[in-house]
């Protein structure tokens, strides 16, 4: 049974007036192409002429290397190596692959991690000596000890 055998019939008439509508607007398309091609000077439909070739072309090219990696194996020999290609690449060789990436973002990670920490324990250092010293912390935001620092550094 084909697959528009199982559909009831209102669709497949939906289906088949889809398709004539389609065409009607394919052939009006390409009408509307075709008078307006008429119309070109004749240096523009031979630039037009080769470039549709070399696309052309291009296409048969582009289509015979996929056919030629689609093929099941090719085996190259020269002396005593050997090496074979087959196909598109398997997932090990994807997620193989794919490693450096992930060993880069988890180096700038643990990298960013570390430099976090250090400012952390660096903080806790000056905090540390700020609680064990005879001053009260008050007195390091005052304008005139401060002052007084820098004088007494000076000599």
């Amino acid at each position: 049974m084909s697959p528009t055998q199982n559909r009831p019939a209102s669709v497949s008439l939906q289906a088949h007036a889809l398709e004539a509508l389609e065409g009607q607007f394919a052939l009006r398309t390409a009408g509307h192409l075709n008078r307006g091609a008429e119309a070109l000077p004749h240096h523009l439909s031979e630039r037009l002429r080769i470039a549709r070739e070399h696309a052309v072309d291009r296409a048969r090219l582009a289509r015979r290397a996929a056919e030629s990696t689609q093929t099941a194996g090719v085996l190259l020999t020269q002396g005593k190596g050997t090496a074979a290609l087959s196909g598109p690449p398997s997932l090990w060789w994807r997620l193989a692959s794919a490693l450096p990436l992930v060993v880069l973002v988890a180096g700038m990670v643990m990298i960013q991690q570390h430099h976090a920490l250090e400012q952390i324990s660096v903080a806790a250092e000056i905090d540390a000596a700020l609680l064990a010293d005879e001053l009260p912390p008050a007195a390091y935001g005052d304008a005139g000890f401060s002052e007084y620092l820098r004088g007494a550094a000076a000599p």
